[in-house]
């Protein structure tokens, strides 16, 4: 397929491929932080979600609990990550971990922008 095509079939995809870099934003309880990715591919290849973006996904406090405790006893957080994160969420409510991420959300944001795709 002709590049010109291809750039006017799939500008969203185009993009991507010949960007070779990619930005996204993280959230944390704590700060904010932009961590630039190089790849060569998805713009999320490689991400592994933290704490923060399982907690994004719920829609209750007890689900954010769930979350918290799970991945506390499973050592992926320690008890004082996991004192904090439970904290906030009760002083300050779930979407103090910034907006909730609906399901496919890796699918239809582009890191780094604003823009769905």
């Amino acid at each position: 397929m002709e590049k010109e095509r291809f750039k006017k079939l799939f500008p969203h995809l185009y993009k991507e491929v010949e960007g070779g870099v990619a930005y996204i934003s993280l959230s944390s309880a704590k700060s904010r932080s932009e961590v630039k990715i190089i790849e060569s591919g998805s713009a999320w290849s490689g991400y592994e979600p933290d704490v923060i973006d399982f907690i994004r996904r719920c829609k209750t406090i007890e689900q954010a609990e769930e979350i918290i405790t799970y991945m506390e006893n499973r050592n992926e957080i320690t008890h004082q990550r996991a004192k904090e994160l439970r904290i906030q969420l009760h002083k300050d409510g779930l979407r103090s971990f910034g907006s909730h991420k609906r399901e496919g959300f890796y699918y239809r944001e582009i890191p780094g922008s604003s823009e769905s795709v």
